[in-house]
């Protein structure tokens, strides 16, 4: 989580690159597996997870929020829209992220590292609260009444009975890392799209940002109405995902206009400064002046005089008034 890399822009050449490509590569990955098998560790508190759904279930009520019921009645309208809340569930969860990801790698290197810490701190937190709290999802809880969307329509990630799946944990309800990743990604692509210019404007797409948005939404709409999650579960979500963001510093690259309107790469700070910086004229005499030697310009192509600090220049211009 704390390791440095810069993965463009500042390349020492193609192997460089390629290292610096295949540790993120490894990392990520390494994380990820993690991840995976640690929260199969709970895989078999399914009493534990009962209790806990039911207890989700009565505070959901008793803080008058509104049913999962609703959600997924708007989804059972018709086979083809449930049947595309199922697809967009075991679909694009996971390759939104990896090419939101891919795109920072390559794009915005300084956003990339933020959000792929942002992620880390978010997971790592699910996973522990995945061991602590294991939870039935409302598709099994009989007081929900609720439809299994996946395995009735299909197409479905999980198999029918939690025992059997050796390939994920339908106890790690809470929290719901589809609707906690969604929301990275439409923030991390809101940050990384801003505008660049510096010029306050907010740049030619700013109010199409926003858009990103969608993606978290769709998904908050898909993972209730499928009865895979509870809305507890997403509002966990979203107070850990809070919490990641004040945990990891923001990036803090910048761009010069010059840079965002040509496409260039970025002046060095020093060189930008020398160039902001405006031209002062070498101390001495006006064209003509006769304490100046007799006036005459210097020839095309002669060297300069070397500059005198402004002492040296008084005492000179002293003597050659005597």
């Amino acid at each position: 989580m704390t390791s440095h890399t810069t993965p463009a822009g500042t390349a020492a050449g193609p192997r460089a690159a390629r290292r610096r490509l295949i540790r993120e590569l490894l990392l990520v990955a390494g994380l990820f597996t993690v991840y995976k098998s640690g929260r199969m560790l709970s895989t078999g508190r399914t009493g534990e997870a009962f209790r806990n759904a039911g207890w989700i279930w009565d505070a959901e009520r008793a803080l008058h929020l509104p049913g999962e019921g609703a959600v997924q009645g708007l989804l059972l309208h018709g086979d083809t829209l449930v049947r595309a809340a199922n697809t967009y569930y075991a679909g694009v969860h996971f390759p939104a992220t990896v090419l939101f990801l891919v795109w920072l790698y390559v794009r915005r290197p300084a956003h990339y590292l933020w959000a792929r810490r942002i992620l880390v701190v978010l997971t790592g937190a699910a996973l522990a609260l995945h061991l602590a709290f294991p939870l039935a999802p409302p598709r099994m809880l009989g007081a929900a009444h609720l439809v299994d969307t996946g395995q009735v329509y299909g197409p479905s990630v999980y198999r029918a009975a939690p025992a059997a799946d050796t390939m994920a944990n339908q106890f790690a309800a809470m929290p719901s890392l589809h609707f906690g990743w969604a929301l990275v990604v439409a923030l991390g692509m809101i940050a990384a799209t801003r505008s660049r210019t510096g010029d306050g404007r907010g740049g030619r797409f700013a109010r199409l940002r926003p858009l990103w948005l969608l993606h978290p939404l769709a998904t908050l709409v898909v993972v209730v109405g499928t009865a895979n999650h509870y809305w507890l579960d997403v509002i966990v979500a979203t107070v850990l995902l809070g919490a990641a963001l004040l945990l990891v510093p923001r990036p803090s690259g910048t761009v010069l206009p010059a840079a965002a309107s040509t496409g260039r790469p970025p002046a060095p700070a020093g060189a930008a400064a020398d160039a902001e910086r405006p031209a002062v004229p070498a101390a001495g005499p006006p064209a003509g002046d006769p304490a100046g030697g007799g006036g005459a310009p210097p020839r095309a192509g002669a060297a300069p005089g070397p500059l005198l600090p402004p002492s040296r220049r008084a005492d000179t211009a002293v003597g050659a008034g005597r």
